[in-house]
């Protein structure tokens, strides 16, 4: 598998980090990046929020001084506030990477006409990647796009937003093959990421159901995509970014990490989030999340997990990691199971007569979020 061109970028091997609401912060994506080389986005932001230099955004595009590219998601309703935001990123020279959010299914955002609701409205939704486009274009900064197949089966959008979005300068599309009914349940359909490859120029990127490296090869195999993005599989094993480079490479896997090598990768990760935060209790406080999914399927006593997931300081950590059997090997039972959040699936939120007027460009009014994250 040969490595994905984004604008002046190579990303090799063609793996990229989902932006993940409390979770892809700077602590966790150089955990991953450890592991394995790959764009690594950060959490997603609000467009309003941004451009109004909302302190708890600001610091969320953080980067390391050797992380690049460096990253960012995009959300936002409003065209100019978008074409804002995105000329702020290049003029303060805040990232090297600019994706749009056009996936979320969240009914906070979809009820106001955001996320994965967005480009039915196909008008409003080439204004919005034009205006992004045309802002990150003195830099060379790419832009690209992140959708869903779209509301609904009854209401499916990807393909002529893939279309959109290329003619409208951005420089890859990435897929979740999942409609914004489904939410996080079911099954991805990867045909749709086959059907938007051969329907675009621009490189396509698929996303939905990889909880392994086999996953992730078998996807690129079946529907010629050019990548893959990876989200709730990562939870709790960032050494799958490890797996995934060797997969894309053709050499064998590595071998499954026992308990004390996740019992050091659980401590690594604390141990990132306190230097960020700089606060060891509010490190710690941020860890506890993580906990059950490093120790899924292992034979972890509850008393034990509850106690690791109440931890308050680094010192505490060692002791109770320290209880744990390092030569309890992985769980290979639970390979290729979700992690992460599931749902069910549920009827989407919209704004009222949303699909009624699907040329209407108009910003919904009240659209913009001004918090980020979500």
């Amino acid at each position: 598998m040969g490595a994905l061109t984004l604008g002046r970028h190579v990303v090799d091997p063609p793996v990229v980090l989902a932006p993940m609401a409390g979770i892809t912060n700077i602590a966790f994506r150089r955990l991953c990046r450890e592991y394995g080389a790959g764009l690594y986005v950060c959490e997603m932001v609000t467009t309003r929020a941004l451009v109004e230099r909302n302190p708890k955004t600001m610091r969320m595009l953080a980067f390391e001084p050797g992380e690049r590219p460096r990253s960012v998601q995009l959300y936002g309703i409003d065209p100019a506030v978008v074409g804002a935001a995105v000329r702020l990123v290049v003029d303060a020279d805040l990232a090297d990477h600019v994706d749009l959010n056009f996936g979320c299914p969240v009914p906070k955002v979809t009820r106001k006409g955001g996320g994965a609701a967005l480009p039915w409205r196909r008008r409003l939704f080439e204004r919005i990647v034009r205006a992004a486009v045309d802002a990150a274009a003195p830099a060379g900064v790419p832009v690209t796009v992140k959708l869903r197949k779209g509301i609904d089966d009854g209401h499916l959008t990807y393909l002529d937003a893939g279309r959109i979005a290329e003619d409208a300068g951005a420089v890859a599309v990435a897929l979740h093959a999942r409609t914004a009914a489904q939410r996080y349940s079911g099954r991805a359909d990867w045909t749709a990421v086959a059907a938007l490859k051969r329907h675009l120029t621009v490189p396509v990127l698929g996303n939905g159901d990889i909880w392994e490296a086999d996953d992730a090869v078998r996807m690129v195999r079946q529907t010629g995509a050019d990548g893959v993005v990876v989200g709730r599989g990562c939870l709790g094993r960032p050494w799958l970014f490890a797996d995934l480079a060797a997969a894309f490479a053709g050499g064998p896997g590595r071998v499954l990490p026992a308990l004390g090598e996740v019992a050091a990768t659980m401590r690594r990760h604390a141990e990132l989030l306190v230097a960020w935060l700089d606060d060891e209790r509010t490190g710690c406080t941020e860890f506890r999340k993580h906990v059950a999914w490093y120790l899924k399927g292992f034979p972890v006593g509850s008393g034990l997990r509850r106690a690791l997931a109440m931890v308050s300081s680094l010192v505490e950590l060692d002791d109770l990691l320290g209880k744990l059997d390092p030569a309890v090997p992985f769980p290979a039972e639970i390979l290729g199971q979700p992690r992460g959040r599931t749902n069910a699936p549920g009827r989407v939120a919209l704004p009222e007569g949303w699909l009624d007027r699907r040329d209407d460009d108009t910003v919904p009014e009240g659209a913009e979020l001004d918090d980020s994250g979500g």
